[in-house]
């Protein structure tokens, strides 16, 4: 076996010196090739490579620590928008108790102002029945003078002769009683 494997490797090399060969294979500039696309390897990786891949990193952290913002706001916006609403429906419980109170209070009002309302009519109404009951009197007054007057008149005519002011006003006065009576 030791010499099967000297035999393909020594196959192996004449294989690999011959297709050097067909392609042009120059060992010396190989090496310096080899060498010189590991020194621009090494470099691009040291100065290019790895600071893109830092930048990358960097843009991944900004990006997932915007999700997180976004997330945080997100939750943040629906405690805020539950809290804005319990305010509006607190606002509104509290313009509904206002607006009962309002309602009471105005038919308070509206009660309290019927009343005076009645006691004033009441008022005009007496006062009206006082004036009415003074006119009444009045005229009763003016009605008993007038016929008072009337039969002494009427008297002084019947009787034909001129009535002294003591007859007249003893005839003014029986007449009154008769009218009152």
């Amino acid at each position: 076996m030791d010499s099967l494997t000297i035999f393909a490797a020594a196959s192996l090399a004449d294989t690999a010196a011959d297709t050097a060969r067909t392609f042009g294979l120059d060992l010396p500039h190989f090496i310096a090739q080899v060498l010189s696309f590991s020194i621009v390897a090494f470099l691009l990786h040291k100065f290019a490579y790895k600071p893109v891949l830092k930048v990358l990193e960097e843009r991944r952290q900004r990006i997932a620590e915007g999700l997180a913002n976004a997330d945080k706001i997100k939750t943040e916006l629906a405690r805020t928008e539950a809290s804005r609403q319990e305010v509006i429906n607190q606002a509104n419980a509290q313009a509904q108790r206002l607006i009962e109170e309002a309602r009471h209070a105005a038919a308070r009002v509206q009660e309290v102002e019927t009343q005076k309302a009645i006691a004033a009519a009441k008022d005009i109404v007496e006062k009206a029945r006082q004036a009415m009951e003074a006119e009444h009197a009045r005229m009763l007054t003016e009605l008993r003078r007038e016929v008072g007057r009337l039969v002494v008149q009427t008297t002084g005519r019947v009787i034909g002769k001129t009535l002294t002011p003591d007859d007249q006003q003893r005839l003014s006065n029986e007449a009154a009683r008769e009218l009152a009576a």
